[in-house]
């Protein structure tokens, strides 16, 4: 069962056209937290997405079963940016139990597989399975 901010992101985004999707993900990508010092001084901690066509890496803390993502995405890759703080919004904070339900293809439900290529959304759900698997190694 989704969480309200991932039914909220869902609708929000199905309920725009098109052109307005991909307006609202450049404005996600420009909302990424940076990433924390700790992990700019330790780039070996993140981990590459290989299914992005950009050079992106994650990491996932689990502390008192409480999930936070930590994101490296150069700026040159407004898509790719906006995918990892989109996912960065509705999944940070969230408890083990929630992360895990967040369902698979979520990337798909936000309604951009109409505005982005079939490739980019394959990033899209790379990242999402990398955190989720991350999420279970971890807790």
């Amino acid at each position: 069962m989704p969480t309200e901010s991932v039914s909220t992101l869902i609708r929000d985004f199905n309920d725009l056209e098109i052109q307005d999707r991909l307006n609202l993900l450049l404005e996600f990508s420009d909302n990424l937290p940076e990433l924390p010092k700790r992990y700019q001084d330790h780039p070996d901690l993140l981990e590459r997405v290989e299914e992005c066509q950009s050079p992106i890496y994650l990491f996932v803390e689990v502390n008192e079963q409480k999930v936070n993502l930590f994101f490296s995405a150069p700026p040159e890759a407004p898509t790719t940016r906006g995918f990892a703080s989109i996912l960065h919004s509705v999944i940070d904070g969230l408890s083990v139990k929630e992360t895990l339900a967040v369902d698979d293809d979520f990337p798909a439900k936000i309604g951009l597989a109409d505005a982005v290529s079939p490739l980019r959304m394959r990033g899209m759900r790379g990242m999402l399975a990398r955190i989720k698997r991350q999420v279970s190694e971890k807790s």
